[in-house]
């Protein structure tokens, strides 16, 4: 001990001379760095980043990271040098026993992008076990007959260091009788023995006292001892002799608990007593092996008591003692190898050296999600592992190197389908028969704007009522988007588009949240029925994405406007309505017609007329739907001159809408004188066809004129609207409807009741329809009038002023009306 205490200073010495000596070298791709075991924490092993070819900025970048296979960390990365440096204390036994040569693994991860790096370190013996004796005191018996040569087994030391730090001698303290030696025994082994080189005289001395000593090669040399006493004994002379010095056996790690390893056999030459074997195992055995055999005393026989197993003991060498019963005991021994055969008992093991990435649903083929690794502590074929996949995963597996596997993108991604992969790893080894584990990864897929947002029909139509409340809601349409999180986030507007040349923002407006489209004003069905509106829905995605639709709005008409009176045209513009008539006229007579208008439009514009009050309700009738004024009976002598009615209009509408007129009729004695006039023209009948044939000339002029002049109108109004746009007396937005004639341009003739007239309509569907209407006389076929009205309007006068120009004298009229009646 002392010794080995002088040469504390000198181990030291040698442990930083290895240190500042350490050596690194690159064998097949893999680094390699050799130095002594025992180094302190903190001791740098190499400069990792200069020898992967990296930056000192891109360690904390790519999150440089070291990773052992033994377990612990015995290693980790100086961030700010890029060194390798030792993390644990590292003992070169507890790592590698007996091996000759010992290697550390190591496994540097690098991301960013993802690579593997493998590197060795390779632990150098230092000289710090001193040989050791498991028991310190050794008890020889020896008889006084032994004879000289005579070898007697001693205990080994044992030396955890290796090569030239191993045992290499022993020595033994000087003394008469007895001289050391040593024995070779398998794999060039030896071991000590105490050979007599003198007969022992029992009566001289009955007791030695040795001191074996054994040396190791390191420098400084280390030792340790152990004290031998040596008992003589008396008379039985001869030891039990077994029939060989090794017995080697071969057992498999499953064998149950019971099964016959082997027997050994010895023989000894006394007789009685001295010549009876009992067997056992010797007196420096392990527990781990007493645990695990057991050996009958009597026959020699060996059985198995434990479990064996290859993976923690791949052969068991024990020593067997027998003894006589003789006084002294005599005993000789032997030694039993038992190797045990692996059997594929352990499944692979998977291990994920690096966590999965989640990966972008855009990815490419081959793209590196995780890295993964297989281990099986069997041997031979029963430790050599494959992984694979199950057929159809979007991912495979890329070998690299030594069971080492990339988990790479092999196929088209969908997040909208599989937003998450558990991918499903099979390890499998090639033992008989095979065993097999299993390990699932989870995969998250990362969204990309891939999707645009998608209405729920392309086109909705919306029916309003006109004189709606501004800022009330019309419709809220709404969109869907199968990404994920702000790629699916929709944001909706209002495409600019035109409404009778006015943007469509300043009919509507649209919250860009919900859809919600809200009006600006109220709307009047007699000046817009129909528009139409672009929305679109936006993702908030980078590049976003958007899709239309079509919002048609229809306005649906309110019975909110009264009857116009157009005739008598006094009467329109409010004044009092004068007519005359012949005081012998007759039941039936047509004393005058009102007639109305009103620019609603179905049953709304549905006009019926009605008498509410009267000089004389007897005298006076009027139709419920023409408006025509008649006497109901004759004019007598005792009614009045002067008689007044007033005419209530009425709508068909709800609530109803209504208007009057009054009318002042005169009753003249004077008007007979014409009527004879007319009566006696009437006898020729050669006048009255032509006259008739003068008057449908006329009105087939009128006729004519009035459609020469509406589409004068047409043609002027076209130009005003469209002097910006270029085209011809249209806006370009409606070019293509004014191709269709059917759609923009039509001319109704209307002879619904006494009034006739002819109706063109003009304009598509989205812009406000023009009517202009040639109106003949309600009075008589003879007389006609023109007038030109736009369905739109409410303003009469222009018309009236139309009518009034148009309409011959009512006195002629009714005259002739008259005549003709009566003839």
């Amino acid at each position: 001990m002392t010794k080995r205490m002088g040469y504390r200073g000198w181990r030291c010495q040698a442990l930083w001379w290895y240190h500042f000596f350490l050596l690194w070298s690159t064998i097949d791709g893999q680094t390699r760095y050799t130095i002594p075991e025992e180094l302190k924490q903190g001791s740098v092993v190499g400069n990792l980043a200069k020898d992967l070819g990296l930056g000192l900025s891109e360690i904390f970048e790519r999150k440089l990271r070291v990773a052992s296979e033994a377990g612990k960390q015995y290693f980790s990365v100086d961030a700010g040098k890029g060194d390798l440096v030792v993390n644990e204390r590292i003992d070169r036994e507890a790592l590698c026993g007996q091996s000759a040569s010992c290697v550390l693994p190591l496994q540097v991860v690098i991301e960013n992008p993802l690579q593997l790096h493998r590197i060795e370190v390779e632990i150098k013996d230092i000289n710090d076990n001193s040989p050791r004796f498991l028991t310190k005191k050794q008890t020889l018996k020896i008889a006084e007959s032994a004879a000289v040569g005579t070898r007697f087994p001693l205990e080994s030391a044992e030396d955890p260091d290796v090569g030239s730090n191993s045992l290499k001698l022993y020595t033994l303290t000087k003394n008469e009788c007895f001289a050391l030696k040593m024995k070779e025994v398998e794999n060039g082994k030896t071991v000590p023995e105490l050979v007599l080189e003198k007969p022992l005289d029992r009566e001289k001395k009955a007791v030695h006292h040795l001191l074996l000593t054994a040396l190791d090669g390191g420098n400084p040399i280390m030792s340790g001892s152990s004290e031998i006493t040596i008992t003589v004994l008396d008379i039985n002379d001869n030891f039990p002799v077994f029939d060989k010095n090794i017995y080697k056996v071969s057992l498999g790690e499953n064998s149950q608990k019971g099964t016959f390893v082997i027997k050994t056999t010895a023989t000894d030459a006394d007789e009685g007593p001295n010549g009876e074997i009992e067997f056992s195992f010797g007196s420096r055995t392990p527990e781990s092996v007493l645990s695990v055999f057991e050996i009958n005393s009597l026959t020699g026989e060996m059985y198995l008591k434990g479990d064996v197993d290859y993976e923690t003991a791949t052969s068991y060498t024990i020593e067997i003692t027998a003894k006589d019963k003789g006084i002294p005991e005599m005993e000789g021994h032997c030694r039993v190898q038992i190797d045990v055969i692996d059997i594929n008992d352990n499944v692979p093991e998977i291990i994920l050296t690096s966590e999965p990435q989640p990966v972008s649903e855009d990815a490419p083929s081959g793209t590196v999600v995780a890295l993964v690794s297989a281990r099986d502590i069997d041997s031979g074929d029963n430790g050599k592992v494959t992984l694979h996949l199950p057929k159809g995963s979007p991912l495979s597996l890329k070998p690299s190197f030594s069971n080492n596997y990339a988990l790479v993108t092999s196929g088209v991604l969908d997040r909208e389908r599989f937003p998450e992969y558990n991918i499903e790893i099979t390890a499998t080894d090639s033992g008989s028969p095979p065993l097999s584990s299993k390990k699932t990864i989870p995969v998250s897929i990362t969204d990309v704007n891939d999707n645009p947002p998608i209405f729920t029909q392309p086109s909705y139509n919306v029916y309003i009522k006109e004189n709606g409340v501004p800022g009330s809601i019309l419709y809220s349409v709404s969109a869907s988007d199968l990404d994920f999180g702000e790629n699916a986030k929709i944001s909706y507007s209002i495409l600019d588009s035109k409404v009778q040349d006015v943007s469509v923002s300043s009919y509507v407006y649209m919250n860009s949240d919900n859809g919600s489209i809200y009006s600006m004003h109220s709307f009047d069905y007699e000046k817009l029925k129909v528009f139409q509106i672009q929305v679109q829905a936006k993702d908030q995605g980078s590049p976003s994405l958007s899709s239309n639709a079509t919002v048609h709005v229809f306005i649906l008409d309110q019975n909110d406007n009264a009857p116009s009176v157009i005739y008598p045209s006094s009467a329109a513009l409010g004044s009092l309505s004068h007519q005359r008539m012949p005081r012998f006229a007759k039941a039936g007579h047509l004393v005058t017609k009102v007639t109305a208008v009103d620019a609603d439009s179905g049953h709304n514009a549905w006009i019926s007329y009605k008498l509410v009050e009267a000089t004389d309700a007897s005298l006076f009738t009027v139709n419920l739907y023409t408006g025509e004024v008649r006497t109901k009976r004759a004019v007598s002598e005792q009614d009045d001159s002067s008689q007044r009615l007033i005419i209530e209009i009425n709508d068909d509408g709800t609530p109803v809408q209504s208007s009057t007129v009054t009318v002042s009729i005169l009753l003249e004695d004077g008007l007979h004188e014409p009527i004879l006039d007319l009566r006696q023209k009437a006898v020729e009948p050669s006048k009255k066809s032509g006259r008739i044939t003068l008057y449908l000339i006329l009105s087939l002029a009128s006729v004519s004129i009035l459609s020469l002049v509406t589409f004068l109108i047409l043609a002027v109004k076209c130009m005003r609207n469209s002097r910006s746009s270029g085209s011809c007396c249209m806006r370009r937005s409606d070019c293509d409807g004014y191709k269709n004639p059917n759609r923009n341009l039509q001319i109704q003739l209307n002879s619904d009741g006494p009034i006739k007239y002819v109706e063109v309509l003009g304009g598509d569907m989205l812009s406000q329809s023009q009517s202009f209407r040639s109106c003949l006389s309600p009075m008589s076929e003879y007389s006609d009038f023109t007038f030109v009205k736009p369905s739109s309007t409410t303003d009469f006068k222009e018309m009236i002023n139309v009518l009034d120009a148009s309409l011959p004298d009512s006195t002629w009229t009714f005259e002739s009306q008259q005549v003709s009646r009566e003839q």
